[in-house]
């Protein structure tokens, strides 16, 4: 029974005294402490719905498997399930009872050697979507709150239920708020888990990381000076006030980390503003900082369409033939670049990440991709997120697979699915899966497997790109875990006619695709180590370049 105890949760729920006295406290209902939710939890706002008959099961699993392993090791329960052989325990319980989602092996169970999901050594990795802040700005709190689960650092930083999942829907175990990432822990969330001593730390010495690619989002809004009310920016100046990090400072953070590495281990983002009145700020990056590759996002207010500079920038589709196609005429211009930057023709589009969204191709919806694919076939288009719509949590795509909601007879996962299918015949066409995966392989390993299973069938593993979104969610590290160790199951697989993901399928995703699309060596002998002394003696000069950068871009 729960009562309102002083400064406690209960003590501002929403819940009745009624609904209280039916209730136990989770941390004291739970009696087993395994490292994966099994039945939903309440933060207060909903009553929670009732252990399912597959919960109790998977949790029964889990205290035999884990109970009988921890006997012949010669410790309690609990403490083997803190350990890796706790979360090995875990894959096989939710195997046994949702389906083969997850390559582990029993003898994982007691030592981390025998794990079938351990990364090769020769892997090569290429992450096509890494994020980091400039150190004046304030930092995408949510993210990792989001990615570190219920907790007292969310809570510490304002977040008392999930910042994706207002409505307390549960994932596919049961639960509103599963870390994505358990090797975060609790540890603080602040704006310095995306600074830079942190990227190079996360990116370069505690992942497998062979060579990445940072990028930049500008999807604020400006801040006049004196206080004013947050707007819709009206030129690129004002938008660049108000990212994370520009096109400029992505380019120095790129130079100041190869400069460190000796080696190319970092490309940069340039960033699209369509619109013929922002031709002269694209031309501008390509001469002062030379983009590696270009990102544009439909859903952000980045073009402008007319001449007057009181009109706000609006939001744009990729087959707008007066909007965008003299962008794409720019970037063709300066072929050139193709010679030291042989990704320049790569067009990386974040599509998706989007709910309920107008179904139109300026908020994230796949429609543009066919005419402007074949108008301009010497383009690479890499679209961020595979056109996932669902917003960082994937229970309306798990409602929709449940319901039988079908789109050519594969279940209907909004924009994904419809995304896959317009791209089969494009050959110019690519899926980024960065946040997408991420989203759903620990908490939604149905549509994990389903959109998975989709980017397969119809794009085939050859075009399909890996990004993990770090920072946002701690080091790559986890998600390259979890991907190797990810499989699609044979059931699935065969009622829709999914290809199984090989570990060949892999290593191309991973890393083998993108290294084509960008022309670097695909060996991981060929880059040379980050220092680990790295935060000396240049990191103060690089912050000091790049704070004076942003002091020009506000200029």
């Amino acid at each position: 029974m729960t009562t309102r105890r002083p400064g406690s949760r209960e003590e501002d729920s929403w819940l009745s005294d009624t609904q209280l006295s039916r209730l136990e406290r989770a941390e004291e209902a739970d009696t087993l402490g395994a490292p994966v939710p099994t039945q939903v939890v309440s933060n207060g706002e909903y009553f929670p719905s009732a252990q399912t008959a597959e919960q109790r099961e998977v949790e029964a699993r889990i205290a035999e498997i884990a109970g009988a392993a921890a006997k012949r090791l010669g410790m309690s329960r609990r403490r083997f399930l803190a350990t890796s052989g706790g979360m090995a325990a875990s894959f096989l319980a939710m195997n046994e009872v949702f389906g083969r989602f997850f390559e582990v092996s029993p003898l994982e169970l007691f030592a981390p050697a025998h794990a079938q999901g351990a990364l090769p050594k020769d892997l090569f990795v290429f992450d096509d979507q890494l994020h980091m802040i400039r150190e004046s700005y304030n930092g995408t709190l949510a993210l990792r709150a989001l990615a570190q689960g219920d907790g007292p650092a969310a809570r510490a930083v304002g977040f008392d239920k999930n910042p994706f999942n207002p409505q307390g829907l549960p994932d596919e175990f049961g639960h509103p708020w599963s870390a994505w990432n358990p090797s975060l822990g609790q540890s603080p969330i602040t704006g310095a888990n995306y600074h830079l001593v942190k990227f190079v730390k996360d990116v370069y010495l505690d992942s497998q990381v062979s060579v990445a690619i940072l990028s930049n989002a500008p999807l604020g809004l400006f801040e006049p000076s004196g206080g004013g009310k947050p707007r819709i920016p009206k030129s690129v100046d004002e938008s660049l006030t108000a990212m994370n990090l520009t096109g400029f400072q992505t380019a120095a953070v790129r130079d100041w980390v190869n400069s460190l590495a000796g080696s190319t281990r970092l490309l940069a983002h340039g960033q699209i503003f369509p619109g013929r009145q922002n031709l002269g700020f694209m031309q501008q990056q390509i001469e002062q900082f030379h983009p590696d590759s270009w990102k544009g996002y439909n859903i952000a207010y980045t073009a402008k369409l007319d001449d007057n500079p009181e009109s706000e920038l609006k939001q744009w589709r990729l087959d707008d033939e007066q909007v965008a196609y003299p962008t794409y005429e720019l970037i063709k211009r300066n072929r050139g670049e193709l010679e030291k930057h042989p990704g320049f023709f790569n067009i990386c589009i974040h599509k998706g990440l989007a709910p309920a969204a107008p179904d139109t191709p300026e908020q994230g919806a796949p429609t543009d991709l066919p005419k402007v694919s074949r108008d301009w076939p010497e383009f690479n288009f890499i679209i961020y997120h595979a056109c996932w719509g669902p917003r960082f949590f994937a229970a309306e795509s798990l409602q929709s697979i449940r319901e039988g909601k079908m789109r050519n007879g594969v279940p209907d996962i909004r924009w994904l699915t419809e995304f896959a299918q317009l791209a089969q015949p494009l050959k110019n066409v690519y899926a980024e899966i960065g946040t997408t995966f991420a989203s759903c392989v620990v908490t939604f390993p149905t549509v994990c497997a389903h959109l998975l299973g989709q980017l397969m069938k119809y794009l085939g593993p050859e075009r399909i790109v890996f990004g993990s979104d770090a920072l946002w969610y701690g080091a790559p590290q986890w998600q390259l875990e979890a991907f190797w160790r990810f499989q699609i199951p044979e059931d699935m697989a065969k009622k829709y006619g999914y290809p199984q993901l090989t570990e060949a399928d892999k290593r191309k995703i991973l890393g083998l695709n993108s290294a084509r699309l960008y022309n670097v060596p695909s060996m991981v002998g060929a880059y040379k180590a980050v220092p680990a002394d790295y935060q000396l003696p240049g990191l103060l000069e690089a912050r000091r370049r790049s704070r004076r950068q942003a002091h020009r871009d506000q200029a």
